[in-house]
């Protein structure tokens, strides 16, 4: 205790007010008292100096203070003979609360690391009040800066601090001397480099004047001769047993405290990332000493350890502040590398990304998709008609089916839509961001009922929790059921379920059903489906876990899904989301990636505003779509759900101005069940929900035809049951520009408009 009360804040508060009693913080009025902040000032300047000197009164007294009058060590000498005597026992009880004797010292523990910094009160709640920055960096993890630093950065900071570049090169007979006094002993040569051109020739005649006028003094060290300031005299004396010239002041020749420390301190102010041999070189030591001398520096915080230098080995030290300009400049040269690319290519891009017509194959190839999307809340009739299979060219039903019995992925409701449709979010087994967008509403007496029974643990088969519960009416089990899965607090096993119920209610049947097994000839009923129930409740049914409790941990992965999900972060790709805590909540953990170097900021996209974040691959990728005389003009389109992240008109980008306008009575948006046609990144049509009104946002025949193909092709891989168009742009679909196209397509003429149907 008494080694290490002396580091701690109550010793700081406490020596504040011994010396405040012994009047060594005197105040510039004596008729008004000082303010807080400016006496913890003072009081840590003087215990600074205090230090070096153990048998300060004022240090003693704090010492007494803090062992008695805090600690109280004599009482807790005696409770420990009691304790080894057992004259006391220990019992360890585990409360819901602190005890009214933890909650004065949570309170007093507060209270005194207040003075473990001078933060304006304002700051310190702003901190308080947001995301914990301990838990973010030890979640973040450590970054290796040479990875991150900019060689041509380093190079020119160190050429600053070596006074060699052409703004900081000395003039005159007073820069040589500042030069000395700055750097440290020079050699000629040294000082003749760092004068402007036209004054190198003077460097051997100014340090003589200086010379005579006893200003600088002429020294050997390690085996060199250099020029030093004549108050450099002692300190090169007693560090480096150097001889100074006679005659020199003995002002000047006074024993320092630490001779070698100051030198290497200066040293360290004036380099950029050096290695202890090179410190060692330069003063003429050995490795051991320098390197001793520079783990104290680094245990006052006047040093960082660390791996610095690019295409470098090897530990190496840095001071501080060099550290921070190094970091800062380094981060605005990779900003300035960053021009910014024009929409289109982001629309591009995006689709690219995510994936979208890529070569994903099977089971592994969804659970990389659904990894990308972890945590998105789309339509449940749009996951497997028009997500996944955009995304996995085979993709059957069976492969989720078998993710989510393997326990690898898990399905969670977040809100109910009409038609027996709803928002359901897919996540891996190991991280569930399910609280996103969720609203919880109190759930009724049997869906409490059904909640607890689940919360016991394992999975229902929904017989079996009909018996758990006691319930005999089915349907208004069923319903309930259904209520808790789209309040986000139930799942199942399979999606069969979220299947069926969209295929029999939805906009579009997704999938046919499977074939019963056949004995002799016929059908033969499945006994597992009386086993069971409707196939609406088909499955295990369980309760959803919260996964994560911790709001920071919880809000870094949000943050890192919705990097992995749009490579480029913008404010409207956040927004329409839904994140809680909107950009404002994201982009605290943004700031803080940017930090570690796992992702930049920057403008990359014109229109979208500044706060822009990326990782430094992904920008060189999305420059990769801008569009040039090479790019192939015959691109085919692509049909994708409106609410698929894929498609980036509606939430980072805009839709066209011409269906933005008030006076526009069908405008585009990202709804249920709607659909988007893109080509080459452009916006083609617009499908209503059920595709019986169409938009046209590019009347060009080329991007039209491809735009119908791209719809027949949805339609004939059964991703769509049917589609029937009346209107588009408000008119007869057969007479618009897009009728044509369709037909060429494989639409029919019908008496409401032009039909494709799945089956024909």
């Amino acid at each position: 205790m008494t080694e290490e009360v002396g580091g701690s804040a109550l010793f700081a508060s406490r020596f504040r007010e011994c010396a405040a009693r012994a009047l060594l913080l005197p105040r510039r009025n004596p008729g008004s008292r000082a303010p807080l902040w400016q006496q913890r000032q003072r009081s840590a300047q003087l215990l600074d100096v205090a230090r070096k000197y153990p048998s300060f009164p004022i240090l003693l007294e704090t010492a007494r203070e803090c062992l008695q009058d805090v600690y109280d060590l004599p009482a807790l000498t005696a409770l420990t003979k009691r304790l080894a005597s057992r004259d006391i026992q220990i019992a360890e009880v585990t409360t819901e609360r602190a005890s009214p004797f933890a909650q004065t010292l949570l309170f007093g523990y507060v209270a005194a690391f207040l003075y473990e910094g001078d933060t304006p009160l304002a700051e310190r709640r702003a901190s308080a009040l947001t995301l914990d920055p301990t838990l973010l960096a030890e979640l973040l993890g450590r970054a290796e800066l040479r990875e991150l630093l900019d060689p041509e950065v380093l190079d020119h900071l160190e050429l600053e601090l070596q006074r060699l570049t052409a703004d900081r090169r000395a003039k005159d007979i007073e820069g040589v001397a500042d030069l000395l006094r700055m750097l440290g002993p020079l050699s000629t040569d040294e000082v003749a480099a760092r004068l402007q051109p036209d004054a190198a020739p003077e460097a051997g005649r100014w340090l003589a004047e200086l010379c005579d006028n006893r200003r600088v003094v002429e020294v050997a060290i390690a085996g060199d001769v250099r020029w030093a300031v004549v108050e450099d005299s002692g300190r090169l004396r007693d560090a480096l047993g150097v001889v100074v010239p006679l005659g020199i002041p003995a002002a000047f020749l006074e024993v320092t405290t630490d001779p070698l420390t100051d030198l290497i301190s200066r040293y360290t102010r004036t380099h950029g990332p050096f290695t202890a041999a090179e410190a060692a070189a330069r003063f003429g030591l050995g490795s051991a000493v320098a390197l001793q001398v520079l783990r104290r520096l680094a245990r006052d915080g006047r040093l960082t350890e660390g791996e610095f230098r690019p295409q470098a080995t090897g530990t190496e030290w840095v001071e501080p502040g060099v550290l921070r300009r190094l970091r800062s400049r380094s981060l605005a040269a990779a900003r300035q590398q960053v021009e910014p690319v024009d929409p289109l290519t982001f629309a591009r891009f995006l689709p690219s990304w995510q994936g979208v017509g890529g070569n994903l194959r099977g089971a592994d190839g969804v659970l990389s998709a659904i990894d990308q999307l972890a945590g998105l809340a789309l339509p449940a009739s749009a996951w497997e008609s028009l997500v996944l299979p955009a995304r996995v060219r085979d993709y059957s039903p069976t492969m989720l089916d078998e993710l989510t019995a393997a326990g690898e992925v898990v399905w969670s409701g977040a809100g109910s839509l009409p038609g027996n449709d709803g928002w359901v979010q897919l996540h891996s087994a190991d991280f569930v961001l399910r609280a996103a967008g969720v609203q919880q509403v109190e759930p009724d007496s049997l869906q409490a009922t059904i909640v607890e029974a689940l919360q016991g643990g394992g999975a229902f088969l929904f017989r079996q929790l009909a018996d758990a519960i006691g319930s005999d009416d089915h349907g208004a089990l069923a319903g309930a059921l259904w209520d808790l899965v789209w309040s986000g607090r139930v799942s199942n096993d399979t999606f069969a379920p979220v299947r069926t119920l969209v295929g029999r209610g939805g906009a579009h049947r997704t999938t046919r059903p499977a074939p019963r097994a056949r004995i002799h000839g016929r059908r033969a009923r499945s006994p597992r489906v009386a086993l069971q129930g409707p196939p609406t409740v088909s499955g295990r049914w369980f309760a959803l876990a919260e996964s994560v409790t911790d709001s920071t941990s919880l809000q870094l992965a949000r943050t890192e899904s919705l990097v992995g999900r749009y490579g480029v972060v913008t404010r409207g790709s956040v927004m329409a989301e839904q994140t809680p805590g909107g950009f404002a909540g994201v982009y605290r953990v943004l700031r803080e990636l940017e930090q570690t170097g796992s992702v930049l900021r920057g403008y990359y996209i014109e229109t979208l505003g500044a706060a822009q974040f990326a990782a430094p691959s992904t920008v060189d990728r999305m420059r990769g779509h801008v569009n040039d005389d090479d790019r192939p003009t015959d691109a085919p389109a692509m049909t994708l759900a409106a609410t698929d992240p894929a498609n980036p008109y509606g939430a980072a980008l805009p839709w066209p101005d011409r269906y933005t306008d008030d006076s526009v009575r069908h405008r585009p948006a990202r709804k249920a069940g709607s659909l988007v046609v893109l080509h080459d990144g452009r916006p083609v049509l617009y499908l209503e929900r059920g595709g019986k009104k169409v938009l046209v946002f590019d009347a060009e025949p080329a991007r039209l035809a491809a735009a119908a193909a791209s719809l027949a092709m949805t339609v004939r891989a059964r991703r769509i049951s049917r589609l029937t168009i009346e209107t588009a742009d408000g008119q007869p679909v057969a007479t618009s520009v897009l009728g044509e196209p369709l037909l060429e397509a494989g639409f029919e003429r019908t008496i409401k408009g032009l039909r494709l149907d799945a089956r024909g």
